[in-house]
């Protein structure tokens, strides 16, 4: 009998196992002390400072409403995105901080940045961020210059005499 016992509990915990392993299976948050999630997202030369947290839907970068630091409103809707494919629309605080770039490339960054806070605050949330693309970091950057060459490729006017 305790060698069926000792069987059924190797069986069990190799079930277990394999469930573990299972890479469907939603996996751990990983939050800090206070409850958040933090990630980094990048685009161009922007890099965005992102911490998620429940709350009313409020996003601050860099101390100042989201409307006040991006007035287009092509980029308010770009960093909305991952909260409208997650049916998450004011479920969460934002805090981020952003830096280098432009407003464009700091508006892909800090779409790119809540999207895999996101993910690590809901594990959940993965497979549709990541069907969208908004986990994949989009990693053009500007050409650099050549010598010889006026800009990146453009070469100098050419003049017969």
């Amino acid at each position: 009998m305790a060698t069926i016992n000792s069987l059924a509990d190797l069986k069990a915990g190799a079930a277990a196992a394999s469930v573990a392993a299972d890479p469907a299976a939603p996996a751990e948050p990983k939050l800090d002390a206070f409850g958040r999630a933090y990630a980094t997202g990048k685009r161009k030369n922007a890099v965005a400072r992102v911490w998620v947290k429940p709350g009313t839907g409020k996003i601050t970068v860099n101390g100042r409403e989201l409307a006040v630091y991006f007035a287009r409103p092509v980029l308010r809707m770009m960093i909305n995105q991952p909260f409208q494919i997650t049916s998450r629309i004011e479920q969460f605080d934002i805090i981020a901080t952003v830096s280098g770039g432009g407003l464009s490339g700091q508006a892909g960054a800090l779409r790119h940045g809540i999207s895999k806070a996101l993910t690590y605050f809901e594990p959940g949330l993965r497979p549709p961020l990541k069907a969208a693309g908004l986990l994949t970091r989009d990693s053009r950057v500007v050409e650099r210059k050549k010598y010889g060459k006026a800009k990146a490729r453009r070469s100098f006017q050419f003049s017969k005499r």
